[in-house]
């Protein structure tokens, strides 16, 4: 039935085009949708900080992920396989949190369209991590759930983890930077 709708986020050049165009593509699509539906400037704050619950998931990411190098288990990596995945989720929830007119279906219709995105992607990215790390990732997917986090960490994890080598090597301050000037334009647009 979804057979259709993978195929699309698995579709090699789409992909290629959509991360080239990310950021232009994002920022009109947030242009678009507050221009036509409208803004809600009494729920700025709330909206700023889910993003920011968002965006200090990604830089915690950033600080614990040594990619293709070292099997992440630490930090977040800890409670869920994919932290990232969901710090993301967050920082673009909470921008949408302000849309006025149909806020609910714009939501939804972001998380439906989020789930095949996350879905598809973590499902290549986890082949690679087979191939990669054998049994060792085995073990920690059978004790690591994708999407839901655990409420302890896993065995050989650790929660209370930062590396600032790998922070820096991963542009997280950059990511940082970024959400924050989105931020700070819609914050200029609200309130001039």
């Amino acid at each position: 039935m979804f057979e259709p709708i993978h195929a699309l986020f698995n579709n090699a050049a789409l992909r290629k085009t959509l991360v080239r165009f990310r950021i232009v593509l994002g920022i009109a699509v947030l242009v678009l949708l507050f221009w036509q539906l409208g803004w809600r400037a009494e729920h700025f704050w709330l909206a700023f900080a889910v993003s920011m619950v968002g965006e200090l998931i990604q830089l915690w990411c950033f600080a614990a992920l040594d990619k293709n190098s070292t099997l992440a288990f630490r930090g977040p990596y800890s409670l869920v396989r994919n932290p990232m995945y969901l710090g993301r989720y967050f920082i673009v929830l909470g921008m949408l949190l302000l849309v006025d007119h149909g806020r609910l279906a714009v939501i939804i219709g972001y998380t439906v369209i989020y789930w095949f995105y996350m879905a598809n992607r973590v499902k290549r990215e986890e082949a690679l991590l087979k191939e990669v790390f054998g049994q060792t990732y085995a073990d920690y997917c059978a004790e690591v759930r994708p999407f839901l986090p655990r409420l302890t960490p896993c065995s050989n994890g650790t929660l209370a983890f930062w590396e600032n080598r790998l922070f820096h090597n991963s542009h997280g301050g950059r990511n940082l930077i970024a959400t924050l000037a989105v931020w700070a334009l819609i914050a200029w647009l609200l309130f001039r």
